[in-house]
């Protein structure tokens, strides 16, 4: 079911696919996409396609200036993201076409969408059952804070209007104005339920040591590194996907 969600006049784009012969309500999992990414990328379809095998059902989004959804990309920021994941959230609880569906809800997020996870997590813990932040980008903070942003020399007391990313995507100055507001440590702190990471060792984009120092934090978490796997799980997939539903199945998410 391919639809839009409104969040004070942006329009997201999203999916919901429920699994088969779902009979009353059902688990659901928000699956959020990373920093230049979409909602049909690889590695999300395959982590939504074994979530509705073991019974839960998915609901991929395109956040703020990505895929199909509005905003551009030369303009959204994490607090924009934050508040995209949160109405969508709210969306699912509230709606009454949606609310009557799903029993319980989880958040699941790759990269910049790892990130977003792990702050919203914080933001809606009386609501989110578990989380899985994948590769989570939780240095940018740090970094935008410190002038490496995403990579990019940038003197963080003085910010450019528009700077560009060595890969070729340009970012206004409020990005990172943004960014060095946030702290994950804190809302990993404050995060008490399940909580499930899963980390290439070979990222080469996000440190697979700063990620599992940081969720030392969170109260209940499993931390699950993958030896020889990338940033987006390139060599590995399927490894990735069979850590997640090991996980999901040991501790009785899809019931």
């Amino acid at each position: 079911m391919n639809f839009r969600i409104n969040d004070d006049g942006t329009e997201l784009d999203a999916i919901l696919e429920m699994p088969e012969n779902a009979e009353g309500p059902v688990p659901l999992a928000i699956i959020i996409h990373g920093f230049t990414g979409n909602k049909d990328e690889r590695h999300l379809l395959a982590v939504a396609e074994m979530m509705r095998e073991t019974g839960m059902a998915t609901l991929r989004v395109d956040m703020y200036g990505h895929g199909k959804s509005d905003g551009t990309f030369l303009n959204h920021t994490l607090f924009k993201w934050f508040t995209n994941a949160m109405t969508v959230i709210d969306y699912v609880r509230l709606t009454p076409e949606f609310s009557t569906k799903f029993s319980r809800i989880y958040l699941c997020g790759h990269s910049q969408g790892g990130l977003t996870t792990v702050m919203v997590g914080a933001m809606k813990r009386d609501v989110l059952c578990g989380l899985i932040p994948m590769s989570p980008a939780l240095m940018i903070p740090e970094g935008s804070r410190n002038g490496n942003i995403l990579g990019m020399p940038v003197d963080p007391e003085h910010i450019p209007d528009v700077f560009t990313s060595p890969d070729g995507w340009t970012l206004g100055s409020n990005y990172a104005r943004v960014a060095q507001t946030i702290y994950p440590e804190e809302a990993i702190r404050a995060y008490k339920g399940e909580v499930l990471v899963v980390q290439g060792e070979a990222d080469a984009t996000v440190s697979c040591e700063y990620v599992k120092k940081a969720v030392e934090g969170y109260e209940n978490c499993t931390f699950v590194p993958v030896a020889d796997e990338t940033h987006c799980y390139d060599n590995h997939l399927d490894k990735v996907v069979e850590e997640i539903r090991a996980y999901i199945l040991a501790h009785g998410w899809n019931k």
